[in-house]
């Protein structure tokens, strides 16, 4: 095909080509000026008087169209910038020709003054009317008519409207109708002074009128092009667009788009950060910076869903390196190419070092922070799976418990200035073995931040170590899109038509964005004195029920129930897993304290002295390497207070030779 052969030329033909067509609309443009002003061609002699004009005009035009670059333009691709570029070029080719006209006092004819303004507006029309007729023909839809409005014509592609006519949404359009994936059929928007208007060849609606919208265009998705509106906004929106039978996705965020992450046309599911309507709130930057810029960091855990965020926002900070400490090889390498990626890219003065090891190994642990002299600990890594540690105990116990007794002892030997700790709302009043360990390991920091000089767990020697450490501990619910989330489920779950499975039609989580609590988690460690305690204000619990109902509707389906018994999705009840809770809670007491952060507060909790504390911890590690997982579950319960554990013990050792006996 002739398209396909164009297309396939090599750039400078492609040039050579376009620049000849060009000096032939030039001629063509000033002989219809002569022919629009004089009423016929017979005064016109291109080849006779009038050769010098036909030879001067695309000498003095050609040369500027190319210092201008029309030529670099790709024509299928070009937009509104390369039009307005063929104006000026076009005007101050004019402007010149005249003064050549001016100039050459001793032409054997009189040329008419009028003649430049018809040239003017000739070769606009020609040189940007063709360039529009072939981006049309190189998109393969120069025949069609999309770009009017109130024309129906079936072309199989799926309908979509847009949200938002600004210019987020004409670049959709714009992106659509190039993809051909999606076809686009109008516009909704708020602002009542373009309500009704025509935009990119798209009628625009009032939000009200989505009904009436749906019936005249048959649209089977929304599209959300709304990148820097609030998240309270959009929450409002999709509440509203939730009670109609219609897809919604959106285009990312404004942050997203600015840093080149994604483009335009890269939708999306809905964020369920939105249905929310949870706003971040900019990090203090003092708070930010103060115990990582031009310092010696490490992240344990540094694979994981916190801990890869904390490293993502920790480089931006410029530390002097970055030590990525992580149990999985996989995950460590995942992380460590994606940071080493943005470091290149950004020209970022970070250093990474990837170091593969087990925060169960203590020598290990001090042997990193000695030789990089590490400032600055985030203490991620740990099991947080609910069932999981159920399943599984003394793993539980030994990485969680014990895991961060090793890299706390060790910060302590090597004197790191900084430890902070990601705690877990479950710590409070636990039901389950995860919440009580990640309880004691909060309970580990207290008893070692009141120490100035502790004997160490495990230090024969019984020589106190003098104790430079400022342990933090920051508490937090559950994150979106973190590994064992409800959400990536669900999707998964709608997306097999069905059914959508929850626990229990009474149970709550909070929720918060991974970054939002990254920011906050470094922002919380730069304000401990010592053995504090920091919650995150987690905003209103949200109902798992709502949640997964929520996503059905926006996916554009129904739910199906004993009220609509014909809708598309059904939603399950499977029962609360081994040690799940209802509810979770922030704090174990009322005794909470503001701070300078607004999302940030401080609580204060009770704790064990370290020798007391301990004694238990020699204890509890006797009873699981015996594998007396009821000697631990009482251990637990008298040290952590508000433990009550519901049901029988599941861990799957202690299940088998239950079976056995």
């Amino acid at each position: 095909m002739l398209r396909e052969k164009l297309i396939g030329l090599r750039r400078r033909y492609k040039r050579l080509l376009q620049l000849s067509v060009d000096i032939v609309l030039i001629w063509l443009a000033l002989w219809l000026a002569f022919v629009v002003r004089l009423g016929t061609d017979e005064l016109v002699h291109p080849l006779g008087e009038h050769l010098w004009l036909f030879l001067v005009a695309p000498l003095i035009s050609i040369p500027l169209f190319i210092r201008m670059g029309m030529y670099r333009a790709v024509l299928r691709y070009m937009g509104n910038e390369a039009l307005l570029t063929i104006l000026k070029a076009v005007t101050l080719s004019t402007l010149l020709l005249a003064l050549a006209i001016y100039w050459y006092r001793d032409s054997p004819v009189v040329i008419p003054r009028s003649l430049v303004i018809n040239y003017w507006w000739l070769s606009v029309v020609l040189l940007g009317g063709l360039r529009l007729v072939m981006r049309q023909y190189f998109l393969g839809d120069w025949y069609s008519l999309t770009a009017l409005p109130f024309v129906k014509h079936e072309n199989g592609l799926p309908k979509v409207v847009i949200y938002g006519a600004g210019s987020a949404g004409n670049q959709l359009v714009a992106a659509l109708r190039m993809g051909k994936a999606m076809e686009p059929v109008a516009f909704i928007d708020d602002d009542e002074t373009i309500v009704n208007r025509v935009i990119a060849g798209l009628m625009v609606y009032k939000s009200s009128r989505i009904k009436a919208l749906i019936a005249e265009t048959d649209a089977q998705e929304i599209l959300l092009a709304m990148p820097s509106v609030s998240r309270a906004r959009r929450r409002e929106i999709l509440d509203y667009l939730e009670q109609f039978p219609l897809q919604v996705r959106s285009v990312p965020g404004f942050m997203d788009l600015a840093s080149g992450k994604v483009q335009v046309d890269d939708l999306q599911e809905v964020d369920i950060a939105d249905l929310l309507g949870r706003d971040a709130v900019p990090p203090m930057q003092a708070l930010f910076e103060r115990c990582i810029a031009d310092q010696v960091v490490m992240v344990t855990g540094a694979g994981g869903s916190i801990g890869s965020e904390l490293c993502r926002q920790i480089i931006g900070l410029k530390p002097k390196s970055l030590i990525l400490f992580e149990h999985s090889e996989f995950n460590l390498y995942s992380i460590h190419a994606e940071l080493q990626d943005r470091i290149e890219r950004e020209s970022l003065p970070v250093v990474l070092i990837p170091i593969l090891g087990s925060i169960r190994n203590s020598i290990r642990l001090a042997e990193v922070m000695r030789t990089w002299k590490v400032n600055t600990v985030y203490h991620a890594a740990a099991y947080k799976h609910v069932p999981l540690v159920e399943h599984n105990i003394a793993e539980g116990v030994l990485n969680n418990v014990m895991g961060t007794l090793n890299t706390a002892q060790a910060a302590i030997r090597t004197g790191v200035q900084n430890f902070v700790l990601i705690s877990t709302d479950k710590a409070v009043r636990p039901t389950n073995v995860m919440g009580s360990t990640k309880r004691l390991a909060e309970m580990v920091l207290q008893a070692l931040s009141q120490e100035p000089g502790p004997v160490l767990m495990g230090d024969t020697s019984g020589a106190h170590q003098v104790n430079r450490t400022r342990f933090t501990m920051v508490r937090f619910g559950n994150v979106l899109g973190s590994s064992g989330s409800v959400i990536p489920r669900f999707r998964e779950q709608i997306r097999q038509g069905g059914p959508v499975t929850v626990t229990h039609p009474k149970i709550t989580r909070y929720f918060m964005t991974i970054p939002e609590a990254a920011q906050l988690v470094i922002q919380a460690g730069s304000m401990g004195q010592g053995g504090d305690v920091f919650v995150l204000d987690m905003g209103q619990p949200v109902k798992i029920l709502d949640l997964a109902e929520k996503m059905i509707h926006l996916s554009g389906l129904s739910v199906r129930n004993g009220k609509s018994p014909k809708g598309d999705i059904a939603i399950e009840f499977t029962g609360l897993r081994p040690g799940e809770k209802l509810y979770e809670e922030l704090l174990i007491g009322d005794n909470v304290a503001v701070t300078e952060h607004p999302m940030i507060m401080r609580a204060n909790e009770d704790c064990l002295s370290w020798e007391e504390l301990q004694a238990g911890l020699e204890k509890l590690v006797a009873a699981v390497e015996r594998e007396d997982f009821n000697g631990v579950r009482q251990l637990l319960r008298e040290l952590v207070d508000g433990y009550r554990p519901e049901g029988e013990i599941v861990d799957w050792i202690h299940l088998h030779k239950k079976r056995e006996v």
